[in-house]
């Protein structure tokens, strides 16, 4: 009987282990979650703030302005105290440096050739890029231009427009990441008894081929050397490229047909921004636009004297002692290696010049919201005059470009 119960009860616990077990085997496992789509950062323009100005001169009375006759040494810091912050806000800031760091005697017009301590004054006050492509930077010959280039890049200043042998006819320099190339080119003037001249003195073929130059009799021919700097600039790995040319006419205040011309060809050539002076005064500035691909490039036909001793008294020219630090944002997509947006504007500024303690005083002075309590005005008594260049400028170039306010 006790083995009939046994039988019995394996039996019942066979029957149950069959009704449980078999759906347990063969149940549904829960549905996948849906996959979800990958996390896509998406990409950021990169912003990037380029300034430049235009001629950097030292004339004669410069000179001893900047002597401290205690250290036998030349300081030009405080021409450039006032401006010094804005020159700093941009990620490049660019200036034409139009003389020469020859050593020996130091000299003004019509032979320039400065004290070699303006380019630690320039690299102090902001600037990365001493533009040399002028039509001074052969005052001292060949040796005074490799000398220059040698000085200000031992002040730490990258340099564009001549080179030393064996160099590219372009720079580039690295900012925020993007490969920024800079194309500089002067005129030629007449060839004397079949040798080429800049400023009427006369280049010998060595040193010829350390300049980046062009002929307005041979123009078309000539830009067709800025179109191949700027494929070979590309070539090398410029995402962007900044033209600049010493061009135009001395003390006209609107750029003339050459000057047109070149900068649509140089922008179609894939010139990003233009830069240029000579004239020693401003000229205008406009946005070029690409009708078919929409592409703008800013354009800033002459930007003026930055520092000098041309003025009222010495020319009857007030509009000598005024100039722009030319600016634009540029928005870059690394992605397409195109520039997405291009605005651009300008701080207009005044040289400001008095005596004080017997000696003169030079200094660049931003004609901004705070013009009325600018310390050198003051001393000076002249903000009559830097209130009379802001109202200049804003005339020559429209409201709408002129930033006062930061």
């Amino acid at each position: 009987m006790k083995k009939y119960y046994s039988i019995l009860a394996g039996f019942i616990i066979l029957v149950g282990l069959w009704i449980i077990i078999p759906p347990l085997l063969h149940e549904e496992e829960p549905e996948a979650e849906p996959a979800q789509p990958p996390f896509v950062v998406e990409e950021q323009a990169v912003s990037l703030m380029i300034s430049a100005v235009g001629d950097v001169m030292v004339h004669k009375p410069q000179i001893p302005a900047q002597y401290d006759p205690e250290t036998d040494t030349y300081n030009f810091d405080n021409n450039f105290a006032y401006v010094k912050k804005y020159i700093e806000m941009a990620d490049l800031a660019l200036c034409n440096l139009e003389t020469t760091f020859a050593g020996g005697n130091y000299t003004g017009y019509p032979v320039f050739n400065a004290p070699e301590s303006l380019a630690e004054a320039l690299k102090k006050a902001g600037f990365d890029v001493a533009l040399t492509a002028n039509n001074h930077i052969m005052d001292k010959g060949i040796s005074g231009m490799k000398r220059t280039l040698e000085i200000a890049r031992e002040a730490g200043l990258k340099t564009a427009g001549t080179h030393l042998d064996g160099e590219k006819d372009f720079t580039i320099l690295e900012v925020k990441n993007v490969k920024i190339g800079i194309v500089a080119y002067l005129y030629e003037t007449p060839i004397i008894d079949s040798i080429p001249t800049i400023n009427g003195n006369e280049v010998s073929s060595d040193a010829w081929a350390l300049l980046n130059t062009f002929n307005y009799n041979t123009l078309d021919e000539d830009l067709l050397k800025v179109q191949q700097s700027i494929q070979n600039a590309r070539a090398d790995g410029a995402e962007i490229i900044i033209c600049y040319f010493h061009w135009g006419e001395e003390y006209q205040r609107s750029p003339n047909e050459y000057q047109q011309y070149m900068a649509r060809e140089a922008a179609g050539y894939g010139a990003d921004v233009i830069f240029a002076s000579h004239p020693h005064v401003i000229q205008g500035m406009e946005m070029l636009s690409d009708e078919t691909t929409g592409r703008e490039v800013p354009v800033f036909y002459s930007m003026g004297n930055f520092i000098s001793n041309q003025r009222t008294e010495t020319l009857d020219n007030r509009y000598t002692e005024q100039g722009i630090i030319a600016r634009v944002q540029l928005e870059y997509m690394k992605s397409t290696r195109q520039v997405r947006s291009a605005k651009m504007d300008v701080i207009p500024i005044w040289v400001d010049k008095y005596k004080k303690n017997g000696k003169d005083v030079y200094a660049v002075i931003p004609l901004d919201e705070g013009l009325a309590e600018n310390p050198s005005l003051a001393e000076s008594g002249h903000l009559s005059r830097a209130e009379q260049a802001l109202t200049d400028i804003r005339d020559l170039l429209g409201e709408e470009y002129i930033r006062t306010i930061e």
